[in-house]
């Protein structure tokens, strides 16, 4: 059975066609990460998105039950290049084919992911449709076209959780040593937002002794203060930053009351909620390889990031933030703190999954401080 992905710049592609027989639209966009294609299928931040992966062999290590990032995908399709006959690895239950197929996710293989990532990379993220039924190349095209842009667009109230619940799940990985890391000092406990969260995040969290509870996008205020926590993280999402209003009005008011810890679609919340300005990037960074200079230590992380948007200096400086991150490949920011609200935010995820581990410490500082009642700033970061 064939495939066809079409873009709205008049671009057909033909392939393999993979999972059910079906159409989606969506925002396409290209994931430089050479491995880890589970968690990234498994990323609710790539909800209404058509990801095309540059790598050029995927599936090949099948997937498992165990490294999924959320409880299910949420993405519009996947475009490779070139699928193994069958998978090889002792922890796969399924191919990749029959997970696509197990979840609804339509897939094209075969297809050239240099010719669609260039095209991207020239012209911005294009609006596109994936297809096993339709193989009309000007149908494809003129629906492309007249697909919904991601600007815009609110798709966290599609995978945020329906209500708030604990998560007691650690990291299944033991430091170096074999041994974990040392609790607070302190009872901890971290209400996190959860707008399409990451599991990883959580384990993070659980890893360094919290009590976690995850509430939904739509949690108020005051729902958040009813639980009580030490500490705050706005986890990451899909869509538009701008169109979440419910959840920066949720933010907005409680900026200051308590230690606020921001990642990627949080990042850029937390940055509304102060009244700063975010703007849609080019093609966004998707990927496992992007350089971050992090000025308050004085080196480069090798960052994992998934994100189209992001926080505009001026407009943040204007409020009081002070950027702390800063992408080396295109100079947008990556991240920041506003010391008067005991706010830190990160655009990038420091919890991988996958990708490279740079900055994964700072869940422990920021938990360390949460729980020892000292101020979030930059000392998180150095």
């Amino acid at each position: 059975m064939i495939a066809k992905l079409a873009l709205e710049d008049g671009s057909v592609f033909t392939g393999r066609a993979l999972g059910p027989r079906g159409t989606r639209t969506g925002e396409v966009v290209f994931n430089t990460a050479m491995t880890g294609y589970q968690e990234v299928f498994t990323d609710p931040s790539y909800c209404g998105q058509i990801v095309t992966m540059t790598f050029p062999l995927l599936g090949n290590y099948g997937v498992n039950p165990d490294d999924f990032e959320s409880t299910q995908p949420y993405l519009s399709g996947v475009v490779l290049k070139e699928l193994p006959p069958r998978p090889s690895n002792f922890r796969a239950t399924l191919s990749l084919p029959e997970f696509l197929e197990k979840h609804g996710i339509l897939g094209i293989a075969g297809v050239d992911t240099r010719a669609v990532t260039r095209r991207i990379r020239t012209q911005g993220a294009l609006r596109g449709i994936l297809s096993s039924e339709i193989f009309d190349d000007l149908e494809l095209v003129h629906r492309a076209r007249n697909a919904q842009p991601m600007a815009g667009t609110n798709l966290v109230a599609a995978v945020s959780p329906a209500r708030p619940g604990p998560w007691t799940e650690p990291l299944w990985k033991p430091d170096v040593d074999g041994r974990g890391p040392a609790a607070p000092s302190g009872p901890c406990h971290i209400v996190a937002l959860d707008c399409g969260i990451k599991h990883n995040i959580l384990r993070h969290l659980a890893e360094h002794g919290c009590r976690v509870t995850h509430v939904p996008s739509t949690a108020t205020a005051a729902d958040i203060r009813a639980l009580r926590p030490n500490g705050l993280l706005a986890g990451n999402g899909p869509g538009d930053p701008a169109a979440v209003t419910g959840t920066i009005e949720t933010l907005r008011g409680l900026l200051g009351e308590l230690p606020i810890f921001g990642i990627c679609l949080g990042h850029q919340l937390l940055a509304l909620a102060l009244g700063a300005k975010t703007y849609k990037l080019p093609f966004g960074h998707h990927g496992a390889n992007l350089p971050v200079e992090n000025r308050p230590a004085g080196r480069i992380e090798i960052t994992s990031q998934n994100h189209g948007f992001a926080v505009d200096v001026p407009s943040l400086e204007r409020v009081g933030g002070t950027p702390t991150h800063v992408n080396l490949n295109d100079g947008s920011l990556e991240g920041y703190i506003h010391r008067d609200l005991r706010l830190a935010a990160l655009q990038f995820h420091p919890e991988a999954s996958p990708g490279p581990h740079d900055a994964s410490y700072v869940f422990g500082r920021f938990v360390q401080a949460v729980a020892a009642g000292r101020a979030v700033d930059e000392s998180v970061f150095a």
